[in-house]
């Protein structure tokens, strides 16, 4: 690594600053001005906002014939993607669950586009296929986005998404034979499956727009329910369709003995509504529990008449409560696990709850009974992240999975009567975690908070300020981010890289609080923690503006695009994806309205829209300012954060930046907002992304490495 720096970089740099400046497909302008109170704002590409329309698949064919041609023309792109189809070729599996007289778990070879459900019996070795989504395509771009089983395990609903969309189908088969059983459900979409015993299922949806199904508004959803047997038009609306009912995402649940139905009714992304509703009586009345919108409630686990339900109500860190149905109301909530000083996320499985709480952002879990009482800490294989713990009441094994950045995810089986856990399955991957070191740090933020980082990295990294580094970032509704593995990641640190990542207000890691800090007129303080992380880790040499790249999806998009609009000396290379980027009308889009928790409209008042237009990256590309190497990536099909939002970003930034460095848009067809998208279009797309990030900090060829032998 060192050898490449003294000798290659400063000659490679400088045959960067002779390259001839990119020339970018012509993107004409059409101005569109709007008035917001006494302001007006032009919008110079809202064409690109229609995506039905020939101009703009035009428009997208010709950045990505640019893009790509810049994409090949970088030395080690194909061995990066080489190294990243290797790295990916290993075994992977989820933890097992059962069904009826089955077992099933998730398995994928190590390159198949889309994880197999198998089942079995009695033995894991004599597992079979149950559900190849493999098969929904050639392509690899049709993929399984949910399923649901009966009470006996004896029929089977399970939705795909088609070209990443959040639109899906319902096909009901019979598992002992698996033959589809009754037509097709369509148009579904932000709905879970959920069984009320043999005889049918709850689901939601919104009615199809007029116009184009990626892009156009969709704000009241419903909720219904299909009998077995019954047409999907005849289905009956159980929830929503009136002013009254009137919310922007509407689910379901049913307790275990198929007695009680709750409805939770949702406005934004943040608080709901909870209703109750007795099953086996014949047209029974809603029974309102919480009848506002300023706390989130969901139905845990159920006995008998007794519910137990998740809340951050008067608990902004979260409790577990337990009410009767009879009497549901939150008046007659009862502590079962009271709130804490640190975050609480439970689960149910064997008979018991699992709280685990986030200590800065590392995992805990303690076990608890039905009636609140503490049976101790379980003790984890290390410092890092925790999934799982959660099956059925009857279930003597229980399943959870331990990851960090370092460690890829391995599975251990639990006894919950025992609290005895046991090695499951380990992944034979060609890494060898042992040589690198997480450390966690705090650091200031402008305002003086403490904000958490954890930095990975190689041992022995030398602290001289010419590391590549990444600093990824989300920082927004109630999301906590916490130790994981991801292959993309070991790659880059294999290259001697650098993976930072900050825990920014607007996440959930440290409760309620945290997360309104880093909303609607608090924003600011989300970008402010993020600049804050790049100065740090630059101050301390793991880097320097010359060597560092900032990335983050979605709102980590508008985390990138504000970062790099604001402070475009900081970093060499920024990388948005699927980034909400236009700020003033992120609202006008499918479901955007109900991101209005975290962001605001500009409709609320001129104060709010005045703040919005003062971070919104598409409105704050500035005339003649050099920018950092961009790459910005999104989906033609993602119907959640709309592709014209990328569009505009990469139209003002091509019109208005000044130098050398590339603005290029990476435009995936056939994809959506990132869930299912087959693994071969995941490590091309990192490969690209990689590759760009390391290309514009001045390497020609990768450093030296040597691998280790795969495990097993």
């Amino acid at each position: 690594m060192k050898k490449l720096f003294v000798f290659l970089l400063p000659i490679l740099l400088f045959s960067c600053e002779q390259e001839s400046k990119l020339k970018y497909p012509e993107t004409k302008k059409q101005p569109v001005v709007e008035s917001y109170f006494d302001s007006e704002v032009v919008d110079n590409y809202r064409w690109l906002e229609d995506d039905l329309s020939e101009e703009t698949a035009d428009w997208v064919s010709a950045q990505n014939d640019v893009t790509f041609a810049e994409l090949e023309k970088i030395p080690f792109r194909n061995a990066l993607e080489e190294r990243l189809e290797k790295l990916w070729n290993y075994e992977k599996i989820g933890a097992p669950f059962k069904e009826g007289s089955y077992t099933y778990f998730y398995k994928n070879t190590g390159l198949q586009n889309q994880f197999i459900l198998y089942r079995y019996k009695e033995n894991i070795e004599n597992a079979k296929v149950f559900l190849d989504p493999n098969s929904f395509a050639e392509d690899g771009t049709t993929s399984l986005a949910g399923l649901s089983f009966s009470e006996d395990g004896s029929k089977a609903a399970y939705s795909i998404s088609e070209g990443g969309s959040d639109w899906r189908k319902v096909i009901v088969i019979d598992t002992e034979t698996n033959k589809i059983i009754e037509d097709t459900l369509q148009n579904i979409k932000f709905s879970g499956i959920e069984w009320l015993k043999n005889d049918g299922f709850f689901y939601s949806s919104y009615d199809k727009p007029k116009g184009s199904e990626l892009s156009q508004k969709t704000d009241q959803h419903k909720l219904f329910y299909h009998p077995l047997g019954g047409t999907q038009k005849n289905d009956e609306l159980i929830f929503g369709g009136t002013e009254e009912q009137k919310n922007r995402y509407v689910g379901a649940q049913v307790t275990d003995d198929g007695r009680y139905l709750l409805i939770s009714a949702a406005i934004s992304t943040s608080g709901n509504q909870l209703f109750l509703k007795d099953l086996t009586k014949k047209d029974s009345s809603l029974k309102v529990m919480v009848n506002h919108y300023e706390n989130d409630h969901y139905l845990l686990e159920s006995c008998g008449e007794e519910l137990y339900i998740v809340t951050n109500y008067n608990a902004p860190n979260q409790r577990l409560v337990r009410v009767n149905a009879t009497n549901p109301s939150v008046d007659n909530w009862e502590d079962v696990i009271p709130h804490k000083e640190e975050v609480l996320s439970v689960t149910a499985g064997g008979g018991y709850f699992f709280a685990e709480y986030m200590i800065d952002v590392i995992s805990q879990v303690y076990q608890y009974n039905f009636d609140g009482k503490n049976l101790g800490k379980i003790t984890l294989p290390g410092i890092g992240s925790v999934r799982g713990f959660s099956g059925k009441k009857e279930a003597k094994n229980i399943y959870f999975n331990f990851t960090n950045y370092a460690s890829p995810s391995v599975i251990y089986r639990f006894s919950p009567k025992t609290q005895e856990s046991e090695l499951f399955w380990e992944p034979p991957i060609d890494f060898s975690a042992e040589d690198y070191v997480s450390t966690q740090v705090f650091y200031p933020s402008k305002d003086g908070t403490k904000i958490p980082m954890i930095i990975t990295h190689k041992k022995g990294l030398k602290l001289n300020g010419k590391n590549p580094t990444i600093l990824y970032g989300y920082g927004g509704f109630n999301v906590s981010i916490t130790p994981s593995f991801r292959i993309q990641n070991a790659v880059w640190m294999e290259q001697g890289g650098v993976y930072a990542v900050p825990n920014l207000r607007g996440g959930g890691e440290y409760g309620k609080e945290w997360h309104k800090a880093g909303t609607k007129l608090q924003k600011q303080n989300v970008f402010d923690d993020f600049i804050a992380a790049a100065e740090y880790l630059i101050e301390q040499k793991y880097t320097s503006s010359d060597f560092l790249a900032i990335r983050g999806g979605s709102n980590g998009g508008l985390l990138v695009g504000a970062t790099m609009t604001q402070r475009p000396d900081l970093m060499k290379v920024a990388l948005p994806a699927v980034g909400v980027l236009d700020m003033l009308r992120y609202h006008t889009f499918t479901a955007g309205a109900g991101w209005a928790y975290d962001y605001g409209t500009a409709e609320d008042s001129e104060e709010m829209f005045s703040y919005l237009k003062s971070y919104s990256p598409v409105h704050n590309v500035k005339e003649g300012v050099a920018y950092p190497a961009t790459l910005i990536t999104t989906g033609d099909h993602d119907d959640r954060v709309v592709p014209a939002h990328s569009f505009k970003f990469a139209a003002e930034l091509q019109d208005k930046h000044q130098g050398e460095n590339p603005i290029l848009i990476r435009i995936e067809t056939n994809a959506g907002h990132g869930a299912g998208t087959p693994v071969n279009k995941r490590i091309r797309q990192a490969a690209d992304i990689y590759g760009f990030t390391l290309y514009n900090m001045g390497y020609r060829v990768l450093p030296e490495k040597t691998y280790t032998k795969i495990k097993g």
